[in-house]
């Protein structure tokens, strides 16, 4: 169990509020198709909660430079776009959300993606407004698995971090947040918790209704 009651609840964006890690793996794996490319699922892995900029690095890499990556881009996000309309809530968000609330906890996004794929996420599932605060990718200088994003959550919350509950999916997301003193859960979506993930977390849920349990 989480050995107090938070004083506030920082959620990471995608993997743990939206299925979206299951769209862009979708259609990172229909891209290396269309365009016949020597990647793989792993090479998808690497890039699950790092910044967009370290993730075009490596792919730069992989690719053999800024044309090709280019070229990958433009049919990953093709693809992306034209999957969003299905973009799922991941099981328990609304419940959790409501039962925040009734406790009367602050709460915030903090994500890797920019303030727009927030905004359009929300929206796409009326949750506009349940999130008073948001720090998205160009409000930090570092991305995960830095500190840097969830300082920053912590800073808009006006709470110190050791209040705050982070919820994350992923192993960069459990650095980040562990390593800003958040007592954090992670939530898998794609990425399992391993042995060096596991004790930097308070707690490994299996979904957002356990966290919402965890709570009482």
């Amino acid at each position: 169990m989480l050995p107090t009651r938070p004083a506030a609840v920082v959620f990471d964006m995608d993997g743990v509020i939206f299925d979206s890690e299951s769209l862009s793996r979708d259609a990172f794996a229909g891209t290396v198709e269309e365009l016949g490319l020597n990647l793989t699922m792993d090479d998808f892995m690497v890039l699950v909660g790092r910044p967009r900029a370290v993730n075009s690095a490596y792919l730069r890499d992989r690719l053999g430079g800024e044309p090709a990556l280019e070229a990958f881009r433009a049919v990953w996000n093709r693809r992306h776009d034209a999957m969003l309309p299905g973009l799922a809530l991941k099981p328990g968000v609304v419940e959790l959300l409501d039962h925040i609330a009734a406790l009367g906890l602050p709460h915030a996004i903090c994500t890797s993606s920019g303030p727009q794929a927030v905004g359009r996420n929300l929206a796409q599932h009326g949750l506009t407004g349940r999130f008073p605060q948001v720090v998205a990718a160009g409000d930090y200088a570092r991305g995960k698995p830095a500190p840097d994003p969830f300082l920053r959550a912590a800073d808009v919350l006006g709470l110190p971090p050791s209040a705050c509950l982070a919820l994350e999916d992923s192993h960069n997301g459990v650095r980040a947040a562990a390593s800003a003193g958040m007592v954090t859960v992670m939530v898998p979506d794609l990425l399992p918790p391993t042995d060096d993930i596991r004790p930097l977390c308070a707690w490994i849920a299996t979904d957002l209704h356990e966290v919402r349990r965890l709570l009482d």
